[in-house]
């Protein structure tokens, strides 16, 4: 899907329309295409500094940050690939640091779309392959690859032999992608879904991973022995716990004590334990201490368990009320949005939401639900969303508002103490521009 991309540069722009414009192979999970247009462009895949390929249904976007994070604070530089964007399109190619520019975009995806269109290549299938091409003519120490659906058939799995893999955290999403029948794949839901994002496994490359339950740890295993892949689960060849305000890190190669990250939420510590196994599991590049130290506080994931700092939207509130904002819309985002209020101080929580239609919005608001003052549901622009009729069975109040600036408007009268905007990144995307605080 196109996400809703768009650009305030003419040329951009015209490249984004032509993308919005595919159509058969939109949607449509498989390696056939990507693999055509890459011939096509040249493979510039096969030129790609040190690849980090990372999966998971929560957590890989928080792992990369991570990842770039410590490979910069050694010096080095990196290329992040990651989606979706939260405002503009150039946020999801990275180059050796910096956000790509638009008149390089804008000649990228000309190039792509002129080579490949009788392939019909997806939105994400042309993004990806400009992409590509930008990081294999850009100077650069390490690439970081974020998959963008599910694993196996991901597009960003062209890529043969990366430096390392990692899957993060797992959970339900993309039902209608990653659930539908297939032959000879695992029936029940966590398990299908585990066996798809092992599907990043290479062989001879380190696979590492989070703890997952025991029939979903045995695919993956049996993944990885199928493909000669170097399974490395949590647990076993390395682990990481939290105590004493320290996030204490071991593996063969000895053990690391580091402060806690600064992002937000107690699970971030799990993402960044895993950034740093898959840097220290390979041979590529060679990470210090001193780097993965800095790199938990350098780490930056906007629209995750993020704070919103002072603007025209943040400043409708009054000024001691904390506004959060996190994109999260699956069970997973609702349990770590509960702990991370758990473990702060008691105080009720005024909860803006706004979720596309084919998503639960029990997985936030159930988990939220004891510290829950008051919903009021706002519309996804360019999405078909929830209204506030799905949720007039709530025990608290329940209003609606055209917008999210609108919605504080009338919950500043209150004076809350906490304010979560929470329930689609697209959403957030709306908020930061709103707010002007636009991730760089």
């Amino acid at each position: 899907m196109a996400d809703g991309a768009r650009s305030d540069h003419p040329a951009v722009q015209k490249q984004l329309d032509r993308l919005s414009l595919l159509s058969p192979g939109r949607d449509v999970l498989g390696l056939e295409r990507i693999k055509a247009v890459m011939e096509r462009v040249g493979n510039p895949h096969l030129s790609l500094p040190p690849v980090f390929h990372v999966a998971g249904t929560n957590g890989k976007g928080s792992t990369c940050a991570f990842l770039r994070a410590a490979i910069e604070a050694e010096g080095m530089k990196a290329h992040v690939y990651s989606s979706p964007h939260l405002v503009r399109f150039n946020e999801r190619i990275r180059l050796a640091g910096t956000l790509i520019e638009d008149e390089y975009l804008a000649a990228l995806l000309t190039r792509v779309l002129d080579a490949s269109e009788d392939i019909n290549p997806s939105f994400f299938e042309a993004t990806t392959a400009a992409a590509m091409i930008a990081f294999a003519e850009t100077s650069a120490d390490a690439c970081i690859l974020e998959v963008g659906l599910g694993g196996r058939l991901d597009a960003t799995n062209i890529v043969p032999a990366p430096a390392a893999t990692g899957m993060a955290a797992l959970g339900i999403d993309h039902e209608a992608f990653l659930l539908s029948p297939e032959g000879g794949t695992p029936a029940d839901p966590m398990v299908r879904i585990a066996w798809e994002k092992a599907g990043i496994a290479k062989s001879d490359v380190p696979l590492l991973t989070q703890k997952y339950r025991d029939d979903m740890a045995k695919v993956v295993a049996e993944h990885a022995a199928t493909t000669h892949a170097k399974y490395l689960p949590r647990g076993e060849n390395w682990d990481a716990a939290v105590y004493d305000d320290q996030m204490h890190y071991r593996d063969d190669r000895g053990k690391l004590t580091l402060p806690l990250p600064a992002l937000p939420g107690p699970h971030q510590a799990d993402n960044a334990a895993l950034a740093i196994a898959m840097l220290r599991h390979q041979h590529k590049i060679e990470i210090s201490e001193a780097a993965f130290r800095a790199a938990m506080g350098w780490a930056k994931w906007p629209a995750r368990l993020q704070k919103l700092s002072p603007g025209p939207l943040r400043d409708i509130l009054p000024r001691d009320t904390e506004t959060w904002l996190d994109g999260g819309h699956n069970v997973n985002a609702g349990e770590a949005l509960a702990a991370h209020f758990d473990s702060c101080a008691d105080s009720s929580i005024h909860l803006v939401l706004g979720m596309l239609a084919n998503k639960d919005p029990a997985a936030i608001v159930g988990p939220l639900k004891p510290k829950i003052a008051s919903i009021t549901v706002v519309p996804v622009e360019g999405h078909e969303a929830h209204e506030m009729a799905d949720f007039m069975g709530s025990e608290v109040l329940v209003s609606d508002a055209p917008n999210a600036m609108e919605a504080l408007k009338v919950i500043a009268k209150q004076k809350p103490e906490t304010v979560m905007i929470a329930g689609s990144l697209y959403l957030a995307g709306t908020v930061l521009e709103a707010n002007r605080q636009l991730p760089d």
